[in-house]
């Protein structure tokens, strides 16, 4: 009973002490370790061993993934001189139908109408199908993507920026209902391959593609 008996306003180190640790050395890493915090780190600013990165610097490998484009928060503007750099075809689609149900449908719903099963929680999620936003360029979706709206936050470091195309034109020619252009199939009736996704996405977070014929290993580090 006595052993228990410890005030934990009065002496606060005392109850939190842990007792005799057996071998800590097993456990507790002698060298510093960014994501653990044993004791102050003499050598960093505040004592902390992670640091804010370098201003202006971009982690390696997450080039692809920082925007360019002018910073402003009028997205019609934004999205009105972005150029797809990516032809549409059946392949490319179907990539971002994948995408889309994805990343999206869990708020906009599969036929986005702003359905989702999360939408109740988020109140005022888009309606993709809706008048307003049919009229405005598939630049306009892909710069929603990147930089947010609303409540919807920015997704630019979930999703590169050739699979915010392939789900901008997901959105547009088959939740809107345009249509894939018909410039986009050859004379012989075949899906156009241009510019369309390699068989190995090495995007960790959205990776979609099949393995290799022959293999069985996923080439999603992910599933891994």
């Amino acid at each position: 009973m006595a052993a228990c008996d410890i005030n934990a306003q009065a002496d606060r180190a005392m109850s939190n002490d842990p007792g005799t640790e057996y071998a800590p050395q097993m456990y507790n890493s002698i060298p510093y370790e960014s994501l653990k915090q044993e004791e102050a780190n003499k050598y960093n600013p505040g004592g902390l061993n992670m640091r804010v990165p370098a201003r202006n610097t971009i982690a390696r490998g997450k080039m692809a993934f920082v925007d360019h484009t002018a910073d402003s928060s009028n997205m019609d503007v934004m999205g009105a001189g972005l150029v797809n750099p990516i032809r549409p075809n059946e392949t490319v689609l179907e990539e971002g139908k994948i995408l889309y149900n994805r990343m999206c449908s869990a708020c906009h719903g599969e036929g986005g109408a702003g359905d989702g099963l999360v939408a109740p929680k988020f109140k005022g999620v888009a309606n993709l199908t809706s008048g307003a936003i049919k009229a405005k360029p598939i630049g306009h979706i892909y710069q929603v993507i990147t930089k947010g709206k609303g409540r919807m936050m920015p997704h630019n470091t979930q999703v590169n920026p050739e699979e915010r195309w392939k789900i901008a034109m997901y959105v547009k020619q088959v939740i809107q209902g345009e249509g894939a252009p018909a410039e986009s199939v050859d004379q012989a009736g075949s899906a156009d391959k241009t510019n369309a996704s390699t068989d190995q996405n090495t995007n960790p977070v959205t990776g979609t593609s099949a393995p290799a014929p022959g293999s069985t290993e996923s080439t999603n580090p992910v599933k891994k």
